[in-house]
């Protein structure tokens, strides 16, 4: 499940890569009426590939929200398994089979993709973004309890009895939707691991995370923890 929003320079190559790996996977791309056409690539690509899907979003745009609707989608496709990428290429599709076996050799229920374990990297991302990262983390485990080394990572395995549970009380309009997912899950008393990734600058194109959000996202997670 692929949340997109002006990802044309990107989204074909992360499909045909996700297609190619030995897996019975298939793509759900949703995407928020991209400007620069992104949904049309891929109802391009649907025409001769039927594992491909597309969630066209018009109304209500947002990271989060477009999660929430590709959880419901995934899973009213028949979706026993959910994998959450970005579709910029920081999400490297190789690593999807490795988190996969860290699933079934953990008997996790959310496998994330993380950086800051043994043979994880985040080499390519400038120092202040490596600072904001390890701040957030030590953030996240003091006021949520996230046990996680990359309680940011959007990169995730997901089973679906976790999604069918916690879907109904997500709220995040916007990338807090990470966040939001870790907290309910482990509330919830499901299984968290992690499996190393290297994080990858975008292939193509602008990023959409405003410094400004982070610094805001401190305040929300003091809200999330004591409505909670």
């Amino acid at each position: 499940m692929i949340p997109t929003y002006n990802e044309a320079e990107n989204i074909e190559r992360m499909i045909k890569e996700i297609l190619d790996l030995p897996l019975n996977i298939e793509v759900l791309v949703v995407d928020d009426f991209s400007p620069d056409g992104t949904y049309k690539l891929v109802e391009n690509i649907m025409k001769n590939e039927k594992r491909v899907h597309l969630l066209l979003r018009k109304e209500n745009r947002g990271r989060g929200f477009a999660s929430i609707d590709g959880y419901k989608k995934a899973l009213e496709l028949g979706a026993k398994l959910i994998l959450e990428m970005d579709g910029d290429g920081s999400h490297a599709p190789k690593y999807i089979p490795s988190i996969y076996e860290k699933m079934k050799t953990s008997n996790a229920d959310i496998v994330s993709g993380s950086r800051f374990i043994e043979g994880g990297k985040d080499e390519d991302r400038p120092i202040t973004r490596k600072i904001i990262s390890a701040f957030a983390k030590k953030y996240l485990y003091l006021i949520l309890g996230i046990k996680l080394k990359d309680p940011s990572s959007g990169f995730r395995l997901i089973k679906k009895e976790v999604l069918e549970k916690i879907t109904p009380l997500l709220k995040a309009k916007d990338p807090f939707i990470i966040t939001e997912v870790y907290f309910y899950a482990q509330k919830y008393a499901f299984k968290l691991a992690e499996s190393p990734i290297e994080f990858f600058q975008r292939l193509a194109g602008t990023s959409k995370l405003d410094p400004l959000i982070l610094i805001k996202y401190l305040f929300r997670v003091l809200k999330l923890r004591f409505s909670n």
